[in-house]
Formats: structure tokens, sequence, C-alpha cells
């Protein structure tokens, strides 16, 4: 049957070639998806699920109606082309109505013309946008407890991941023996057989696990060697977000014989399912994305982590809310999934986000309180500050230094870039053993084709003592994060501390005539740094996490809703690892690594969602996020207000007071969240008004997309129940309104509000009483007072007489008209 498969594909590809430069394409159809189709279509009764309900995908209405969808697209097609000059890759059928298809892009204009119709887009690519961050959360004596413990926390809440996949046999993954996950009736998703060894990838613990590449393989990017045509990881990438978020508890982090803290996820119970669609060398393709997340749905995962985002925005004018990958996610939502997704790794610049819509939440990374640090103690009495965590040299002991240059075997390697230290062959080990190899940092680190690890096996093979790494020049925004490494070694990042080390090498180093050493008379010694110091100074928002302001198309015009919406964990984060992972060369091979980005910070907020949700059951995905956002925090830990990295006018590292398009809320607090007080709800027909009420979104557009007419108008975007409130252009007064629900007891709040002096803010009424499960609404009126050309930023409070604190931040932009 493979065979049959495989001959098919070659002669689907053959003709394609022939009739021109074949492309895969998203089609969307004339029609409701399952999860909105109320009837109407004889012999198929509705399928539509109320705002934020469960699909039941096992029913037979669903079923029926969901292969009556797949037939059209099939019959569509087969009245088009003939066989064998096109391949449909994908239906989409519970989220979207629609299809992939790879085919020519004349045949794709001929699918724009088709009746019932509604969207041709070509498909676009996506990128990849921890033992410590639990403890930083106060998760195991704050939150944890609540729910029974660490060995309950998450029990029987699905998460699922669209991720690289997942290593199986690492033991974040183990299912205990003595207390095994049972079966969980509410998933209906597949584990797929790992084609290598035969064994399922599934084990309770993970309880499902497909992979999706059509896409991908149409496109001629994925190479099954190192891809692997199943879920298993072949990146780390989806390993290590899934052990954020769900990780075992107290998994023991060891990498060359040390152990750096004991891991775990923040929902260590909670179930994780596999929906890989990400591969090691180009990402993934929005067409296999959106797959993934149809499936996922379909499937009864409670939460959806996305460590993925577009590469850029297209060049043309469109709605960043309107496209086959937000709508799935609208879609999702719909159905009563909570979303993160990664704000993007843009940072420090304003409008770098990949993640737009509201009804998603958008996790900005941060800086927690660990950071690694070392020294170097050279033999003239200097101490050279730099990262390595590594053991020390022996005590009270100093050590030649050799320069890489200097120890070579033959002048003709010069062309192999010896001073990176990569080829233990091109060096003399008689000169390096016993001693300190001093390594030159290039370019070759940046781009990945050098790597600490290689240094170290270097080091270690020459018989070294121990390395040292100078870097001589840096360019703007070059990071540098510590390395575990098994023998005495650091990074001296700081260039006129290299500086200071090359001078004393030089000046103690005597040469003959022609530039060779005669003898080695510099000495010093690597301090030990495997302990992490904890800084109050945190949490911080990282350089890298991508800013806001929001935009709401594609010519970078700002949206009236905030963006990023929420702050997490983000930087050096420890966690699970694949063997096969290469996307990190000092990590290939281990089974833990410390990597940073707004994809580790996803996680984070999706494992702390499954807490909330696993207390709140029947909580929506607005009303969860709400509980997030409003009980965040914007001080660290000394009480100071959150700072944000940014660049100096030199290019180097500054920290400047952060901002809401920094931060969002603020910082997760996740002890509060558990216990909101109030919330802001909202559902889809919210988001359709949201929509429906955003300037220069073609209303024609809209009901392509979502199959609905705009029927329902919210006045204003600013005025969509979200827990903050964003006019990007204000002009005299203008006033919104807010609706929050009480989720505790009787309780009355004061509310409070408070702007930069730009722009003048009211609240009304200044207080409230609401009994359990009672709405109240409330107003807030913004009015330009200056008009500075900067965006004003300011809060509304409601403090609660039982203790309750709901805040919500605001920002705007004053203009004279």
């Amino acid at each position: 049957m493979r065979v049959v498969e495989f001959w098919r594909t070659v002669l689907v590809l053959f003709a394609l070639l022939i009739n021109g430069k074949a492309e895969v394409y998203i089609v969307t159809m004339e029609g409701e998806p399952v999860i909105s189709y109320t009837g109407g279509i004889p012999g198929f009764e509705a399928t539509a699920v109320e705002s934020d309900e469960k699909l039941d995908a096992t029913s037979q209405l669903v079923t029926s109606y969901a292969q009556h969808l797949e037939q059209k697209h099939d019959m569509l097609l087969d009245s088009l082309f003939d066989r064998g000059t096109y391949k449909k890759l994908y239906s989409y059928k519970h989220l979207i109505n629609g299809f992939a298809v790879h085919t020519s892009p004349e045949q794709a204009e001929t699918l724009r013309r088709a009746p019932d119709v509604k969207s041709v887009e070509r498909d676009w690519k996506v990128r990849r946008l921890t033992t410590h961050t639990p403890q930083f959360l106060g998760l195991p004596t704050g939150v944890w407890p609540t729910g029974g413990g660490f060995d309950k926390a998450g029990e029987d809440i699905i998460i699922g991941f669209v991720d690289s996949g997942i290593f199986p046999r690492h033991p974040s993954f183990g299912s205990p023996s003595s207390d095994p996950y049972g079966p969980l009736p509410k998933y209906r998703g597949k584990c797929e057989v790992d084609p290598d060894t035969k064994r399922e990838f599934c084990n309770g613990k993970i309880i499902g696990a497909q992979h999706f590449a059509e896409a991908a393989i149409a496109a001629g990017a994925f190479n099954p060697s190192i891809d692997f045509a199943s879920p298993m990881d072949g990146d780390g990438h989806g390993s290590h977000t899934a052990a954020i978020a769900a990780g075992n508890n107290g998994i023991p982090v060891r990498i060359h014989g040390h152990e750096f803290g004991k891991a775990s996820g923040m929902a260590p119970r909670a179930r994780i399912a596999v929906y890989k669609a990400l591969y090691r060398l180009f990402g993934g393709f929005i067409a296999d994305v959106v797959a993934a997340i149809d499936q996922a749905v379909h499937d009864g995962v409670d939460i959806l982590s996305l460590s993925v985002g577009p590469n850029s925005p297209p060049a043309t004018t469109k709605t960043t809310y309107l496209n086959p990958f937000d709508v799935t996610l609208l879609g999702a939502v719909k159905a009563g999934v909570f979303v993160a997704q990664a704000a993007g790794n843009g940072g420090p610049f304003p409008k770098t986000l990949v993640s737009y819509s509201p009804w998603i939440t958008s996790v900005a990374a941060a800086i927690d309180d660990r950071r690694y640090k070392n020294h170097l103690y050279l033999g003239n009495g200097k101490v050279l500050p730099g990262i390595g965590l590594s053991p020390s040299t022996h005590p009270n002991q100093t050590y030649t230094l050799v320069a890489a240059n200097d120890v070579l075997l033959d002048s003709s390697v010069m062309k192999y870039s010896p001073s990176d230290c990569q080829r233990p062959e091109v060096l003399n080990k008689n000169l390096v053993e016993g001693n300190v190899l001093i390594c030159g940092y290039s370019f070759n680190f940046v781009v990945g084709t050098a790597s600490i690890k290689k240094v170290s096996e270097t080091a270690k093979s020459l018989g070294a003592i121990g390395f040292v790494l100078a870097v001589e020049n840096v360019s703007p925004g070059t990071k540098f994060d510590p390395v575990p490494v098994g023998i005495p070694g650091i990074l001296i990042t700081d260039v006129t501390k290299s500086m200071d080390l090359i001078d004393y090498y030089n000046t103690s180093t005597p040469r003959d005539w022609t530039g060779r050493v005669k003898s080695f008379k510099g000495t010093g010694s690597i301090g030990n740094g495997l302990m992490p110091i904890l800084y109050k100074s945190a949490p911080q928002v990282a350089l890298f996490s991508a800013r806001g302001p929001n935009i709401k198309d594609f010519s970078f015009q700002d949206a009236d809703l905030l963006k990023p919406d929420i702050l997490a964990p983000g930087s050096l984060i420890w966690a699970a690892w694949s063997p096969n992972g290469t996307d990190e060369p000092n990590y290939v091979g281990e089974g833990f690594a410390m990597i940073s980005g707004t994809s580790m910070a996803a996680p984070h907020i999706a494992g702390i969602a499954a807490l909330v949700k696993q207390k709140h059951p029947h909580w929506s995905p607005a009303a969860i996020k709400s509980a997030l956002l409003t009980t965040s925090t914007k001080l660290d830990r000394a009480g100071r207000p959150l700072q944000a990295q940014q660049y100096s006018e030199t290019e180097a590292m500054k920290l400047v007071t952060a901002t809401p398009f920094d931060y969002g809320s603020g910082h997760v607090n996740p002890r509060s969240a558990l216990d909101p007080g109030l919330i802001f709800d909202a559902g889809y027909e919210d988001y359709l008004g949201f929509l429906c009420t955003t300037p220069g979104i073609d209303a024609h557009e809209i009901r392509n997309y979502t199959n609905t007419p705009c029927n329902y108008t919210m006045g204003h975007p600013s005025n969509l129940n979200t827990p903050s409130i964003t006019i990007s252009h204000l002009v005299k007064t203008q006033t919104v309104t807010r609706t929050v629900t009480n989720v505790a007891e009787e309780e009355t709040y004061v509310i409070t509000a408070r702007m930069q002096p730009a722009v003048a803010i009211e609240a009304n009424p200044p207080a409230m009483t609401l009994r359990p499960g009672a709405s109240r609404k409330f107003t807030v009126s913004l009015t330009v007072r200056s008009v500075t050309g900067a965006y004003s930023f300011g809060e509304i409070l409601m403090k609660g007489s039982r203790g309750h604190q709901v805040r919500i931040p605001v920002v705007a932009m004053g203009y004279w008209r």
C-alpha cells in the first residue's frame, strides 16, 4: 500500500512540475464548519456549539456533517481539475470550512473564480518562537496545595502542544508506577506508532501523539532522516515546551555529572497531547499548523500551547486578525479551548509582535531571579567576570595559559579558524595538556557552526585543565547564555575584559623574532560557576521579548487592543530536551537544555491556565485569561516598578521602566489567579462584534472567514470586554464600557482610576456591590488634555471589601482631531 501511495505522490508532483511551479494554497469555502453549523441542509442536523462549549466529536451528527464537508471539497476539486494535477493535503472541517491543496498558481486562480470558494491564500511559513520557575512563581507553596499537592496539580486537564514533537522516553514524561494515569474518555485523539521502534508514543502521561507534514513535504522542505515522519522530536523545542507546562515533578536535571536542581512543569499532573507541525531546519507551514489545531480541538484538548508565529507580517495591507491561522484559533476558543501563544522574539523594538488577536493570550518573556556568573583569576591579580556553568579549577592552584593560535601543529591549518577550538586535531596536545586553553569567540558561534560544547570537548580531549573563550568584538543584539560544561570553562563576554586578558597574555609570553612563543608564563584559574545567584531585581522584561503596540493590519496601523497580554518567565529556562535535538548546538545529545525565548514563556501560561481550569472547570477561555491578567503584578521582587531590557545609544544593554507595551497587564501571579474576585468575560459573539467594529475591515471579508454577517456592533473596538483598555486615536472624550462578573462571595468594590497627565480619566460608578455570580457594567471616560505624540499609560483599580484586587491597564494616545 505504501508503494502505491509513493508512486501516486510522484506522479502528482511530476504533473505539477509540467504545469508550472506548484505551491500550497489554503482554500476556504461557503458553508459553516462543524462548530458553527446551525442546520438547514437536508439530512444534516445542527452541530454548532454555544460559545465556550466543548465540541462533541464522537456524536454521529458531527461525524456525518464533517464527512459531508470533506466530500464537497473533493467534489469541487474533481469538477475543476484532472486527477493527478493536484494533491489535496488536508480537509479542514471543525473550526474552518476549507482545505489545503498543492497545485499550480494557474489552478489556484481557477479555484478563486469557482462557485462556493470564498478565499484562496498561498501558504506561508511559521517559526519556533524548567527547574526554578515553579518556586519563583510560588507554585509549590501557594498553588499546588490548593489542588491536592503537586501529584494532583492539573489532574485530568489536557494540554495540546503544536510544536516539534516530543521525546517520549524522557523521565519528564514518564507515567509513574506508584500512581498511574487512568483512561480519560473525554479525549479522542490517537497515538501514532514510532516507525523505527514500533513503540507507541503514548503512556498515560502522553495521551495523544500525531504529526502533520503534508505541506512541508509538498514544499520539498521535509527530510525524513532528520525531521522524523512521526511525533518524535527531531529538534528539542517541543520536548522543552511540553516539560515547562506539564512535565513531571522532581526530575533531576543532570548534565556533565552535576545536578542543576529538580525540574517540574507548572501543572505536573496534566496530560500531554502532541501535535507535531514544526521541524528543525525550516520551522513549519500554516497549512500543517491549522490541520494540527483543527485536530487538537476535535480530539478534546482543554488548553493549547503555541510557541509558533509567522516569520513576518505579509506585505499586503490585510487585517492581522483575519487569516486562516487566527480564525482557526477563534474557532478553538469558541469550542472552549484556552490558547497561549508566544508573543515573538523581535524585541526590544516596537511593533514586533507576531500574536495579534483578542481571543488568544499573547505571552511576553521575563528574566527571573536566577543568574549564573563566573570569574577568571589572572596571575597579575586581575579578576575578570564572565559566564560559564562549570566547576572550578583546583582551589589554591594556578595554571599556565596557552592560546590556541600559539599551539598549532601546522601553520597551514589557519584556514580552519583554529582559535575557535572546534578541531582538536589541529592543536598540539603536548603544549595544551595540563594547561588552560584560550580560544576566541568568532562569528561562527553566532551562526551556530561553532559551539561552546565543542570547545569543551576539544579542551578535554587535549588534556587541558580548562578553557577560556574570549569575545573580542560583539555585534549589537548578540545574546550570551551560560552553557553547562564538564570541565572548568568561562566565556568572557565583556570586550574590555577580554582585552585585559589578551594584554596580560601577550606581555607575559616571550616570543622569538618570528613571533613563535619561547615559553608560556601567564597563569590563571577559573572559579565555580555552577551556583546561581538570586536577584531581587526580578522579573525584568527580556531584551528579545517582542513589544507592542499591537497592529491591526499589515500596514502597521495601531490596534485598539493591548498586546502582549501578560509576562512570564522565558529566559534561561531549564527543561527536558530531546537527545535527537540539534536546534541548540550546545545541547546536542543532552537530556536537558537551558534556553530562552517567548517560546518558553507561553507554556508557563498554558500550564498555569491548566491549574485555573482544574479549579474552575466551567470557566470560559476569556474568564481564565481575565483571571491571569487582572491579578498579575507590575512590581518586581524588591517592590519597584518592572523594568525592561533595552538598547542604549551605544547599543549596549540598559534597563528602562517597563510599560504595558512590554508586559501587557504584568507578570503572572498564579496564586492570585486562582481567586481573582471578578472576571471580564467574553465569547464568540463579542469577538465577532470586535471584528465588525474595527475600522478598515471589510465586512465581506469577515463573513468569508466566519460565515457570519456583521449584525452586531459595539460602537468602538475598545468596547470589547477585555481586561485592558486601549484607544490608539483618542479625540476629545471617549467613553468605554466594561462588564465584570463576581466569581466569589458578595463583595463591595471601590473603583479608582489614574492616568498620566496628558489624558484625564474618570470611572463610574465609583463603587459597586456584587452578589455571587452577578454582573455589573461600569464606564471609563478618557479626555485629551494635551497632545504629546506619545501614548499615555494608566490603570483602573478595583479594591474589594474581602481583599480582592482587580487591576486593568489603560493605554491611550491623544489627538486634537
